[in-house]
């Protein structure tokens, strides 16, 4: 076994699925970034397992209209004071908060590294003094770069190709120092592409600006767009566009709480791709989006963006070894909810 996996305790009842360590112990979770996508995603998902919850985030690009039903602290990873007041009484940290915007990254690098890396070291700083050892964190296939071979496995060469990628990637290096000098048990889960909504329809994606291909869509689907810019149809993939591997958010929320009770149930420290194991081009996305919504999405092709592989799907045996996690949600599933979220959230009364 990988000195980075454990295996998830097995229920008495059901060999076949972990037991709800979580419940039993009544954890208290702090989560950087809970009003944002993801984050708010696995705050929901920690609720709806019973656990105690404090969300912190200084709302720069998240919102507050997404924190539900638990305390949100309002402040800055570098703010030392400020977050070591948030720790108290706190014993798992789920960590999310961090600029995460390719472009951008290669644009203004100074703002990624002095956030994502050294107000991130305050934080992490503070979480050893609390005496707080259990610690999951949210990384990206990004710390990959452009992958050797496909699908990608957790043992594939780290080499980023960009600022945010390399932020990523230099926090885990410290999680893993940290493990080995303080004993702070960690998850890294590098997931792939992030995608739809919760099912209620509560919340969902909510960036400014949007970046990521199947929001866009929709937002042209809708009509907010004019059109969908595909960067690049001549990609060596069987329509020419780029393949990437979606996973439902739900599902990835899901795989935190999974990673935290392993932690919470006395196990090692891991390091987790999380993602289907199956790619979809962007021309697959826009035929599936105008299926789910009836709608002729205009689409635009322009070049390629540099240092966008052809094809990035994961290989997700690992997660599902280590945790017993497989995701749920497919291709439909995604775009259905997120569609749905357009609708009802951001876009209520104008599609």
């Amino acid at each position: 076994m990988n000195p980075r996996q454990s295996p998830p305790r097995k229920n008495a009842k059901n060999p076949h699925e972990p037991d709800n360590g979580l419940l039993e112990q009544r954890v208290k979770v702090l989560v950087t970034g809970g009003a944002g996508y993801v984050g708010s995603h696995a705050v929901r998902e920690l609720l709806e397992n019973g656990l105690d919850v404090v969300v912190y985030d200084n709302l720069s690009r998240g919102h507050r209209r997404l924190v539900q039903n638990c305390r949100l602290v309002e402040g800055d990873l570098g703010d030392a004071m400020r977050v070591r007041s948030a720790l108290q009484g706190v014993e798992a940290v789920m960590h999310f908060a961090a600029m995460a915007h390719v472009g951008e990254s290669v644009q203004q690098p100074q703002k990624y590294f002095q956030n994502n890396v050294e107000a991130g070291l305050v934080f992490l700083d503070e979480v050893l003094e609390a005496g707080i050892r259990r610690f999951v964190f949210s990384s990206s296939c990004a710390v990959y770069g452009i992958p050797e071979k496909v699908p990608i496995g957790e043992d594939s060469p780290r080499r980023p190709v960009n600022p945010y990628g390399a932020t990523k990637l230099f926090f885990e290096q410290a999680l893993e120092a940290y493990d080995r000098a303080y004993g702070l048990r960690f998850a890294s889960l590098r997931y792939f592409n992030a995608a739809g909504a919760h099912e209620s329809g509560e919340i969902g994606e909510l960036h400014e600006p949007e970046t990521h291909l199947i929001p866009n869509v929709l937002l042209a689907a809708a009509g907010v767009k004019k059109e969908v810019e595909i960067h690049g149809n001549d990609y060596p993939t069987p329509d020419g566009t780029c393949v990437r591997d979606y996973v439902h958010v739900c599902d990835l929320a899901h795989a935190h709480a999974l990673a935290l009770q392993a932690l919470t149930a006395g196990g090692e420290s891991m390091e987790l791709n999380l993602g289907t194991g199956k790619g979809h081009s962007v021309e697959e996305v826009l035929r599936a989006a105008e299926e789910i919504t009836g709608r002729r999405i205009p689409r635009r092709y322009g070049p390629r963006r540099p240092g966008d592989p052809p094809v990035l799907v994961a290989d997700p045996a690992r997660a599902a070894n280590a945790l017993g996690w497989k995701p749920k949600r497919g291709l439909h599933e995604i775009i259905s909810t997120a569609w749905n979220w357009l609708l009802r959230g951001p876009l209520a009364g104008s599609a």
